[in-house]
Parts: structure tokens; sequence; C-alpha cells
């Protein structure tokens, strides 16, 4: 077996079966590669889309589970440690590989025992894209993402895999990067190793419900506080704290009846807030529903980015605000 590739998925078999589908049209040698799917919890769906191809497919493919919801870290882990190849390459259930994918991975191998690839990511989006598409499409731009890696099975064992304390779909990428920059494991770039990833429809307001995963962003400070600040964020956002500054300054002046000083902080926050909404909509949609959506979010994110921010700095015990 040259290569395995290992898929986490849970309750979305539709994603599943097209990544599959693409998965199953490589040019590479069916008898070559195997395909782990590992479902993130007890999932009956997935269960059924995997033996259908089970039934119709030359190349093995197995299913495996965990006994409970975990996070894609902790499945990805479960799957490469049951492969049987010599390379394992990561992709996501709602991503479709080229079908040359796999023949580009493995012609790119020099039989390094110790050795990690980092493909090439597409993100389609539309010429009119909203604020959550121009975000999905950092993926295009980022160094290393589990979405097109590879890793040889000494380099994986030799930083553990992945950290399962990343329990959603966040940081766990960077974390296993920066595990292999400091093990002195080279990463090589492929971009010919294609895969694209479509953005999923995602219902209103869904930048609020993304702010929680900012409390993973301690934790990967607290484990690499250097290359943290050099490759993701080099200082706190301080625009962040600047309007609830001014939002707190507000309603300080407003218990104290200081209504000069209540008005001067309602300015700031009505301008700093304004500016991120802005920010945020000079290269996307302008449609009714979408500048809505930037106007509302903008005004509650800081407040939930930073909250969130400052409970996973007190969760892992560290300094990072």
């Amino acid at each position: 077996m040259k290569i395995s590739v290992v898929i986490p998925t849970y309750q979305r078999p539709n994603l599943l079966n097209t990544c599959l589908e693409a998965l199953l049209r490589q040019t590479f040698s069916s008898e070559s590669y195997e395909i782990i799917v590992v479902s993130d919890g007890p999932d009956e769906s997935t269960a059924q889309v995997v033996q259908t191809w089970q039934k119709n497919s030359a190349v093995t493919i197995h299913f495996l589970s965990l006994t409970y919801k975990r996070g894609p870290a902790a499945a990805r882990n479960l799957g490469w440690r049951k492969s049987h190849g010599e390379l394992i390459a990561f992709t996501d259930d709602d991503c479709i590989p080229d079908t040359n994918w796999l023949t580009t991975i493995w012609n790119a191998y020099q039989g390094e025992e110790i050795i990690a690839y980092s493909g090439r990511v597409i993100v389609p989006v539309s010429q009119d894209p909203t604020d959550y598409e121009l975000n999905t499409a950092g993926l295009e731009t980022a160094e290393f993402v589990t979405a097109n890696c590879i890793c040889s099975r000494m380099a994986l064992v030799k930083v553990g895999g992945f950290d399962s304390q990343f329990s959603t779909a966040w940081r766990e990428d960077s974390d296993l990067e920066f595990k292999l920059l400091e093990n002195h494991i080279p990463i090589k770039q492929l971009p010919q190793a294609i895969i694209v990833h479509p953005v999923r429809k995602a219902p209103w307001g869904v930048s609020l419900k993304e702010q929680r995963k900012s409390m993973f962003n301690a934790l990967l400070y607290k484990k690499f506080p250097r290359l943290y600040r050099q490759k993701i964020q080099p200082s706190p956002v301080w625009h962040y704290y600047l309007i609830i500054f001014c939002f707190l300054g507000f309603f300080c002046g407003m218990l104290t009846h200081t209504t000069e000083l209540a008005l001067l902080f309602l300015v700031g926050w009505v301008g700093c807030t304004g500016w991120f909404a802005w920010k945020r909509l000079s290269h996307t949609s302008k449609s009714f529903r979408h500048v809505s959506e930037m106007i509302v979010t903008s005004a509650l994110i800081p407040f939930l980015s930073i909250y969130w921010t400052l409970y996973g700095a007190w969760r892992y015990r560290v300094l990072f605000f």
C-alpha cells in the first residue's frame, strides 16, 4: 500500500459521497491506495454511504468510528494509526480531489522516511462573494491545511500526530505544521496536487457561531508562542478591544449621568463598529441581506471573540489576549 487517504466526517453523507466519488476517479492504481473514512462518533448515515461504495469499488475502503464525538483531530489520529500506506494523505469530506491528486503526490515522493507535503487548495467563490466565502477562500493562501496535506508515517509518529485537545476544526492543522517545523521535518509545497474546496451554504449570522473557535487560538499560542505570532497573528486584535472599551465607556457615562462623556464614547463605538462593518463589506456582496448581516454581526463579533479568547486563556492557563 503506497498511500492511505484519511477523511474525518460526521453526519454529512452527501458531502462525503461527493468526496469519495472524486477519490475513486483517481488516475493512481486502485491497488496502491486505500481510503479510510472516520466518523467523529456513531453515525449510521455515514456508515451506509461507505458500505455502498465498498460494494462497488476496486479500491479498499475502511470505515472507522469514534465511540463519542471528539473532533476531527481525534478522528484523523484513529485513521492514520489504522492505515497501511507509506504516505498518509489528509483531506476533508467537503473537498473534491483532482483526479491526478494521488499520482502527483506519489511522483513527488522520493522515499524519504520523514517528510511532509502541502498541496494546493482552490476555493471557487462567486463574483459577488459574501464575507463567509472570502473567509473560506483564505484556505488558498494558507501554508498548511488538513484539506490537502500529506505526511510520511514516520513523520506523524515522530510528532505524535494531531493534538486531540483541538476538539473542533480549528488550528489543529497549524498545530501539526508547527510540530513538524520544530522537529525540523521538511514541508514541501506541491502546487500540482490540487483539492477543490467548495464553499458550503451558511446560515445568516454564521460568523457569530464561528467566534467560539477563538479559544483554540490560546491553546496554539501556549504551545508555540513564537510561531503563532510569526505565522498566525502578529498582535492582538486591538480594534476589538477598542470597540469594547468605547461601549463600556458609553455605558458607564450613562450610569453616572455624564452625558458629554457618554456621547463621546458613543461616537467612538459607532465609528469603530461602522469602520469594522465597512471593512468587511468593502470587497463583498452589497445585497440588503448581506449588508444587514455585516452591520449586526460587526456589532457583536468583538464581544464574542474577546469573550472566547479570554475564556481560552483561562482554560489553557496562558497569558493571551
